[in-house]
């Protein structure tokens, strides 16, 4: 994207992060933003603003861990902020799921693969990933798998697109 912060980036007349923070608001009790740069036009819409705990380069997992500490309830949902059409019931989806299996972790997944960012974690798992960060583990999908996230496969891949370039966001737009 050029260096601009993708979330605050314009689609269909809202910045991006407006209609991610849209779609999950109905969906949970509350609503956190990951963000490092830019926090003051985050803190905007209305929610709590965490960056990342370090300076480090972590990653998605860095704005996982520092949603799991600031975490009020027993499960933090996550989304890219690029993916302004995720299911309108992801978080029912994903908490069935783990309850019906009994799991910690519950990750979204399409015939196009699995989709790490889209995950519905235990607040529970903030110390296997405060130890995962501190052995240098860096990736996303490799963490859940080793937490023995579950699957759960949703019918559109195209819920799941992430808006990554120019060229994708003019797509979007149609």
């Amino acid at each position: 994207m050029g260096g601009a912060d993708k979330g605050l980036l314009p689609y269909q007349g809202r910045p991006l992060v407006a209609h991610v923070l849209a779609r999950l608001a109905p969906q949970v009790d509350g609503l956190l933003i990951s963000a490092n740069r830019n926090l003051d036009a985050y803190r905007a819409f209305g929610h709590a603003v965490l960056p990342d705990a370090t300076d480090e380069r972590l990653g998605p997992l860095a704005g996982l861990q520092a949603g799991l500490a600031a975490c009020q309830t027993p499960w933090l949902v996550t989304s890219p902020c690029d993916c302004p059409a995720l299911p309108v019931d992801l978080v029912a989806r994903l908490l069935a799921a783990a309850e019906t299996q009994g799991a910690v972790l519950a990750v979204a997944a399409t015939a196009d693969g699995l989709q790490p960012a889209f995950q519905l974690c235990h607040r529970d798992l903030l110390p296997r990933l405060d130890a995962y960060l501190a052995a240098g583990g860096r990736k996303l999908i490799t963490w859940c798998k080793e937490q023995g996230a579950i699957e759960v496969v949703f019918p559109d891949p195209a819920a799941f697109a992430n808006l990554n370039s120019p060229a994708d966001l003019a797509a979007a737009a149609g």
